[in-house]
């Protein structure tokens, strides 16, 4: 069973169509669930995915545009008939959380679980941690302020090999901080390395989601090397052009982006809705970069 799953609810761009709901992807990391912008029809897709709303902790909003937050409002509403408790950690900038309150405080009076704000800025800093994830901002240019968000797994422990802590008869209490890579020092004075006592740690993964943005090649280091990068492709390279002055990308220039990143795969989304043939994103992503994944609603990316 995967520790790290990305799932798409939505990949359509600001006019849903029959095709494609707009922006909403889901992060499922050790069992908490983590939700990227949520446009119309997210709640519905939620459920359709079979995902749980008592594991939805954190919601990370890239901008304030409507087709990325207006399935918000309802999203919220229904979870509060749904008698959940625990706490909800809405990331957003200050003005969203404006605009929310008021609209929640209408819509979703009587809540049965804690709603929180954290306010963040168009920059480029980690905004929230736990044990083993940390997730940071990333500023890009749109037409409104907007971030893209970085999952990355902190580094994981090693394991432990189980014949050498009995043949060294290594005490419980010292377990931990062999796995956190400490040498262990016998009752003799004897140093037993850790590689003796210990094996490799399993490589910590990482998620970039870079939504809608103008053609940022300086953005690629920031990034940096990921298992998968989510960077919208409203455009194709055709209509360049149009792109540019609308603060979007083109499926070739987030090849590029993967590319020169170091990103293992790119995950395509955001499609404008004029264009029928989705599959003309990926054939002009992999004429740039050959690992892509053509994104559509209910596809289940896993990690590890």
């Amino acid at each position: 069973m995967s520790t790290f799953s990305i799932h798409t609810l939505g990949c359509g761009s600001a006019k849903p169509t029959v095709k494609h709901l707009p922006s909403c992807t889901v992060v499922d990391h050790r069992g908490t669930l983590y939700m990227i912008d949520c446009g119309e029809g997210a709640q519905r897709s939620f459920q359709k995915a079979g995902l749980k709303f008592s594991r939805l902790r954190h919601i990370f909003l890239t901008h304030l545009h409507g087709d990325h937050v207006l399935g918000l409002p309802g999203l919220i509403s229904s979870m509060a008939l749904g008698n959940y408790g625990g706490t909800i950690t809405i990331h957003t900038f200050e003005e969203g959380e404006k605009i929310l309150r008021t609209i929640l405080d209408f819509f979703a009076k009587d809540l049965t679980f804690d709603l929180k704000f954290n306010i963040i800025k168009p920059a480029d800093t980690t905004i929230f941690e736990t044990a083993g994830l940390r997730v940071r901002t990333v500023k890009l240019h749109h037409r409104v302020p907007c971030v893209g968000y970085i999952f990355e797994e902190k580094e994981k422990l090693r394991h432990i090999n189980r014949e050498m802590i009995d043949f060294y008869n290594i005490p419980v209490a010292k377990i931990r901080g062999i796995k956190e890579g400490d040498d262990y020092i016998t009752d003799s004075g004897q140093i037993v390395p850790n590689e003796r006592l210990t094996t490799a740690a399993d490589p910590s993964l990482s998620y970039a989601h870079i939504g809608d943005t103008i053609y940022m090649p300086e953005i690629a280091p920031k990034i940096g090397p990921v298992d998968v990068l989510y960077h919208e492709t409203t455009y194709l390279e055709e209509h360049s052009a149009e792109a540019k002055s609308r603060f979007h990308s083109t499926a070739r220039q987030a090849a590029a982006i993967a590319r020169d990143s170091g990103a293992k795969t790119l995950l395509t989304g955001h499609y404008s809705s004029r264009y029928k043939n989705d599959n003309l994103f990926l054939e002009e992503a992999q004429s740039v970069f050959p690992n892509v994944v053509l994104n559509r609603e209910g596809l289940i990316l896993n990690l590890d």
